[in-house]
């Protein structure tokens, strides 16, 4: 059995990205997106490396910037680690859901961000990776699973792929580069 998202509203969305540019100013130097072009009227799964404490919050900053504000996402939904969620009760109510590699509630997990991303807008932000990494790796490891989800969405819907990458060129803090690929 999972453990289902509750994703946030519009208005907790909006305070939840705000006082992450609030954080974000303080704790590093700039972020610099590179868009990639979003499809109108998809749904979308976001695959980000997965290297730092800092990811989803990244990634959340950029579905703010580029898709919310373009009116393009609608509802995020995270795919989580359940002992991940069994030890953080909140990631629940910004969207996550659990997946448990190895377990017979993986096709569950699977069918629930497929049945999210037949909706028009929602996205999913899903971490291929499943482990941290450094973010200076060259090959990137796919844990099995997309597929999955990909061959059971009814609908269009757009695979972005986003690099994060911190630098020190110009500061003690670091600047966060988010380059996006469709």
């Amino acid at each position: 059995m999972i453990i289902k998202s509750k994703p946030l509203t519009p208005f907790f969305f909006k305070l939840l990205a705000a006082l992450l540019g609030m954080l974000f100013k303080r704790k590093f130097n700039k972020l610099i997106i590179r868009e990639a072009p979003v499809k109108p009227n998809h749904s979308y799964i976001l695959l980000c490396n997965h290297f730092s404490f800092w990811d989803g919050f990244w990634a959340f900053y950029l579905c703010k910037k580029v898709l919310w504000n373009d009116d393009q996402m609608k509802k995020l939904f995270i795919m989580s680690l359940k002992r991940q969620m069994e030890k953080n009760w909140w990631l629940r109510h910004i969207g996550s859901f659990s997946v448990e590699p190895g377990r017979k509630s993986i096709r569950e997990s699977f069918e629930y961000a497929a049945e999210q991303l037949s909706t028009p807008g929602n996205l999913l932000l899903f971490f291929p990776q499943a482990n941290l990494e450094t973010c200076h790796i060259r090959h990137i490891h796919f844990e099995e699973g997309l597929y999955e989800i990909v061959t059971r969405i009814k609908g269009d819907c757009q695979l972005i792929w986003c690099s994060n990458i911190i630098e020190y060129f110009e500061s003690t803090k670091p600047s966060v580069y988010m380059n996006m690929l469709d």
